[in-house]
């Protein structure tokens, strides 16, 4: 009776208790938040890097674009993903004009007459103009002015 009474201990010994379960849960939200905190910021800084960089990078085709066509600036960015007569675009290797990090399209709003300046808008986080943080618009004259 002895060994059935030791092996029916050993089986209530094996789990953990409620007590130890609620501090290793205690433990690890605590080490949720503390990464959290310090995740969020950087997940912030790396949209506003891809917008920076996608609209430069749309800048750029759109002046190759005007280059090639006399000074005369794109009706609309899909015409940079347009493959021409040789199967070649202005966004390389692109099928369609990109989307911001929060799925906006971009704004393009082309310039008057032959040569005219153009804008490229980032609306941010709530796609709406205005706005501060995730919500700031970001567009090619700001990244000019902070260069």
């Amino acid at each position: 009776m002895k060994t059935f009474q030791r092996r029916d201990t050993a089986r209530r010994r094996r789990g953990f208790s409620l007590a130890e379960l609620m501090v290793v849960i205690v433990i690890l939200g605590l080490l949720a938040t503390i990464v959290a905190t310090n995740v969020f910021p950087y997940i912030f800084q790396a949209n506003q890097t891809v917008v920076k960089s996608d609209i430069v990078t749309i800048s750029t085709a759109i002046d190759q674009f005007t280059i090639n066509n006399g000074g005369r600036l794109p009706d609309s960015l899909e015409v940079l993903v347009t493959p021409d007569e040789n199967g070649a675009t202005y966004l390389k290797d692109m099928t369609a004009v990109p989307l911001d990090p929060w799925k906006h399209e971009y704004v393009y709003e082309p310039g008057r007459g032959s040569g005219g300046t153009y804008r490229i808008i980032s609306y941010g986080k709530d796609g709406q103009p205005g706005g501060e943080g995730d919500d700031a618009d970001i567009d090619n004259y700001t990244i000019r002015e902070k260069k």
